[in-house]
């Protein structure tokens, strides 16, 4: 039993990505590709879904990725401004298969479709790196 306790002691600090996607292969996808780079992720098929999940974690996020058009009412584009209000160091990546002719807020990178998927893999990878060395210059 006592094996258990420093694991769930380190289990906060571990980076999140939120994928907000409503096309189920393609979340799926991302979500298999994120995980494979030490990242816990949270997926959501709404804009208004995923708003929630920022509201209550959007602390331990390094990441979201959404596509523009998604189930509900909300598109990405919107959803990446309130993402920003909730977490300004998140990097944010927003994609489409079509132009993107609303503008993004600052810090937010669009990415065309299709997209390669060791791009995906590097972004988190970079985010992950960022956010840990971050927390360690915060401790010192």
């Amino acid at each position: 039993m006592g094996q258990s306790k420093p694991f769930e002691r380190s289990k906060p600090s571990r980076a999140t990505a939120l994928i907000v996607e409503d096309d189920p292969m393609q979340r799926d996808m991302i979500c298999l590709l994120l995980e494979e780079s030490e990242l816990d992720v949270i997926e959501c098929e709404s804009a208004e879904a995923a708003e929630l999940v920022l509201e209550r974690a959007a602390g331990s996020l390094v990441l979201m990725m959404t596509d523009v058009q998604l189930a509900g009412n909300m598109d990405g584009v919107e959803l990446a401004h309130i993402a920003r209000k909730y977490n300004p160091e998140m990097g944010v990546i927003v994609t489409s298969g079509k132009p993107l002719h609303q503008e993004l807020p600052d810090g937010v990178e669009f990415w065309a479709k299709p997209w390669a998927p060791l791009d995906v893999i590097r972004t988190a990878e970079r985010m992950v790196y960022e956010r840990r060395h971050h927390h360690e210059a915060r401790a010192r």
